[in-house]
């Protein structure tokens, strides 16, 4: 029987959410079942469903697992470290540690669900933006978006736009 699952915020559990869905995405771009890639991270296909639900109570360690099972790892960003005004060094990725809905417009129409919730990680703006990218009008981006999804893609997502 799973873990009592602890206290999340609702903006803890709208990530929690977001990576067990990009984890899930990841695997399925990549045509591996749910079997397969549960072997490969070492858990039962169960928990693997768990941790793509984003369900709070399965370990950190099984998150890690079925990340490097699907080619990607996680990362602790500093949210302030990207704040506007601030001067990026060569360590810092090219995108702002907050991602404004307002300021990316296609981005705003891709979180159309997203009610009261003005920025996005990156890692978000990037599952938002491969999860819903039939409905981006690649015409009307504005350098600064295509900018966005340009970075996004180079720092996180392998290089690849995972549409």
């Amino acid at each position: 029987m799973p873990a009592r699952a602890p206290a999340l915020s609702d903006a803890a559990a709208i990530k929690l959410a977001a990576l067990g869905e990009r984890l899930r995405d990841r695997r399925r771009a990549l045509d591996v079942s749910a079997v397969d890639a549960a072997e490969s991270a070492g858990m039962s296909r169960v928990t693997l469903h768990r941790i793509e639900r984003g369900e709070p109570s399965v370990t950190m360690g099984a998150y890690l697992g079925a990340a490097a099972a699907v080619g990607l790892e996680l990362e602790l960003v500093d949210p302030g470290a990207g704040r506007r005004g601030t001067q990026r060094t060569a360590g810092n990725p090219p995108y702002p540690a907050r991602i404004r809905l307002a300021d990316y417009p296609q981005l705003r129409q891709a979180a159309w669900q997203l009610h009261g919730v003005p920025t996005l990680s990156p890692q978000e703006a990037l599952g938002l933006y491969e999860r819903n990218w039939r409905h981006v009008d690649t015409g009307a981006l504005e350098p600064r978006e295509r900018a966005l999804i340009d970075a996004l893609v180079r720092h996180l997502g392998g290089g690849r736009l995972l549409v």
